[in-house]
């Protein structure tokens, strides 16, 4: 059902000297920040010729991703996404399998102008996943 691996996303402390860390020190390219008011986040796409990685940071007093900051202040790990063909169709494997998904279970549109959904990261080892489609 998955397919391959769209992005890792990371949670920074200050989205500009993180993307300056990627573009400077490792020589990567970085696209300019997203505001995702949706889903709480700014959001930089740091580019890699197998995958992105994501930047995230806290937009506006609600984002789900300040939270994360607070537990940890240096920022971190927050998920894994994987791409999947059709996602009502993923969506409802997953369900039917006995994986939560978490909000509404509707899909939402993410930063590449696709749908997303998150799944429950204690069905899955402790890593929250998105699934995109592709």
């Amino acid at each position: 059902m998955i397919g391959r691996l769209n992005h890792l996303a990371i949670v920074v402390p200050d989205l500009a000297a993180a993307a300056a860390n990627y573009s400077d020190i490792l020589g990567a390219t970085v696209t300019a920040p997203i505001e995702l008011p949706d889903h709480g986040v700014t959001t930089i796409f740091v580019e890699l010729p197998n995958t992105k990685i994501e930047l995230l940071h806290p937009l506006g007093e609600n984002s789900p991703v300040a939270k994360f900051l607070e537990k940890n202040p240096d920022g971190g790990m927050h998920h894994v996404c994987y791409e999947v063909d059709e996602i009502y169709s993923a969506r409802d494997k997953l369900v039917a399998s006995g994986a939560r998904i978490l909000g509404d279970g509707e899909p939402r549109t993410g930063a590449h102008g696709k749908p997303v959904l998150f799944l429950h990261p204690k069905d899955f080892c402790g890593t929250l996943l998105e699934i995109e489609q592709v």
